[in-house]
């Protein structure tokens, strides 16, 4: 008797070399239905449709196609099982022997901005999946195979065993089965999730590996990236440089989010885009800044700290140009991320062959969601990002003496960038520019410090921005000595009128957002 193979698929890429190899050169008879039956009669194979081998027609306009004991017998028989053998016999059930099936494109389906949820249901797969977890359980006779990308693999190993596919393979295609299939409900889980609430339900979800690492934040840790195609860093195309690295990845995640503050490309979700840069080292930003265009933009990031810049990891929310390009030449930098780049900057940055460029759009950023994961020991923390639209109308005046319009608007600047800082985490700026960061610091007053350092003679006369209150008058205090005008933060300390009567003693304006930022 000849081995039996069951072809079903969706996606019909490299269907019919398969389905040739498998019947002229293997011996196979195919057996199909649908469409896919269809691509192998137009190809000129012999096919036996699925309603021909069960007796059955396809019913409920195509929702109940295989689900029938003479497909799902001859899946799930052990031939190693007498009983199970005399079952096949006793109910003229041929065996099958491989079963090639991907499912209805349901993550495509939803990604549509118009589906509807009728339209969504329809394409949840039900048959699809019975036969893949049917042929992974029984594994030990069946070759079960998912995509694609495994055909080659499976008809390598097939013409050096005569034929069958190896008892191993057969085991790894097992789990890359019951793999598909868990990522498949997730995916229909977390859309139904959007809409239908439960009281206590498991956050679910099933990103396939993009990428494995050459290691982790140290050389001696494993790593690997996993990422949705088209979703948040999933839809980056690396146009030129090295390998990416887990620190790159984490560098440019921090460095996207602080640039998004001023708008980034267009047709996304971001608002207006003001021209902005930022430079990011060890995922804090040393260096941002605001401009009339890109260029400008970008010179002024590299200017407020270029030590720290140097190894840099660069973000802006324009098309990089041939005028920025050239900046971008002028230091080390590991990576620039962008919504484009110009055909001429692309020339120029061709010289720093190991500078790593990534176009990202602001559509594979909406893509992402609004979840913000991080894992800790045994269990994950879900919470929604912190990229809140700031509402400085909302923001009250606690000094006696109001801030002037150009210190509303470096205020405004510096409040957008602390955010991203880490606790304790200070700001000093001036005109769209930082001067100054202070980040990570056990203490406040300590973060101030370093951040008014680093703003050196450029300090007098700019703005200081704390993403948590102030438990004590002792920063407003210290930045007043090194000549900041104003200062914003979040209020809410049983102390806050130490620090605004130290603002009215020292002539400093202070504005209160109401919102603390901490960033961990």
């Amino acid at each position: 008797m000849a081995p039996v193979a069951l072809l079903s698929v969706s996606d019909k890429t490299g269907l019919v070399p398969l389905a040739e190899a498998l019947h002229r050169t293997h011996g196979y008879t195919l057996l199909s239905s649908g469409g896919t039956a269809k691509v192998l009669q137009e190809a000129g194979l012999p096919v036996t449709r699925v309603s021909e081998h069960t007796g059955a027609p396809e019913i409920l306009g195509g929702r109940v196609k295989t689900l029938h004991p003479r497909v799902h017998g001859g899946i799930l028989a052990k031939r190693s099982d007498p009983a199970h053998q005399a079952d096949l016999q006793d109910q003229g059930i041929e065996p099958i022997d491989v079963v090639v099936v991907n499912l209805y494109p349901f993550r495509e389906t939803v990604a549509q901005p118009d589906v509807t949820w009728d339209k969504a249901i329809e394409n949840i797969d039900i048959g699809g999946p019975t036969m893949v977890r049917a042929a992974a359980k029984n594994h030990a006779d069946v070759a079960v195979l998912t995509g694609p990308d495994q055909y080659e693999r499976v008809l390598a190993a097939m013409a050096e065993a005569s034929g069958r596919v190896p008892a191993e393979l057969r085991r790894q295609l097992a789990l890359e089965a019951f793999q598909h299939t868990a990522a498949y409900d997730a995916a229909i889980s977390r859309w139904m999730a959007q809409t239908v609430e439960v009281p206590a339900g498991p956050w679910l979800d099933a990103i396939p590996l993009r990428q494995t690492l050459r290691y982790g934040e140290n050389p001696h840790q494993k790593a690997g990236w996993f990422s949705h195609p088209k979703q948040g860093w999933g839809g980056a195309i690396q146009l030129q440089g090295k390998e990416l690295s887990t620190n790159n990845l984490l560098d440019l995640e921090a460095a996207l989010a602080t640039v998004r503050e001023f708008g980034y490309g267009s047709g996304g979700s971001a608002p207006a885009v003001q021209p902005a840069a930022v430079v990011v080292k060890h995922t804090n930003p040393c260096g941002v800044a605001i401009g009339s265009g890109v260029s400008a933009a970008l010179t002024r990031a590299l200017d407020a700290d270029r030590v720290s810049a140097f190894g840099g990891i660069v973000a802006i929310n324009g098309e990089v140009e041939a005028a920025a390009a050239r900046e971008l030449t002028s230091l080390f930098l590991e990576c620039v991320v962008a919504p484009g780049f110009s055909s001429e900057a692309r020339e120029i940055l061709a010289a720093k062959a190991n500078l790593r460029l990534l176009e990202l759009s602001p559509q594979a950023i909406d893509a992402a969601g609004p979840d913000h994961v991080r894992s800790i020991l045994g269990g994950l923390l879900v919470q929604d990002l912190d990229d809140q639209v700031i509402t400085p109308a909302e923001w009250t005046v606690a000094s006696q003496r109001p801030p002037s319009a150009q210190e509303k608007d470096d205020l405004e600047f510096a409040w957008r960038l602390v955010r991203h800082v880490r606790s304790n985490a200070i700001v000093v700026a001036r005109n769209g520019q930082s001067l100054g960061v202070g980040a990570g610091q056990m203490n406040r007053v300590g973060s101030a410090r370093l951040a008014l350092e680093a703003a050196g003679d450029q300090v007098k006369g700019a703005v200081l921005a704390s993403d948590g209150f102030f438990p004590f008058d002792d920063t407003v205090r210290l930045a007043a000595s090194y000549g900041i005008s104003a200062v914003i933060h979040p209020g809410g300390s049983m102390r806050d009128g130490d620090s605004i009567k130290a603002c009215d003693e020292l002539g400093l304006a202070m504005l209160l957002t109401g919102r603390r930022h901490f960033l961990h």
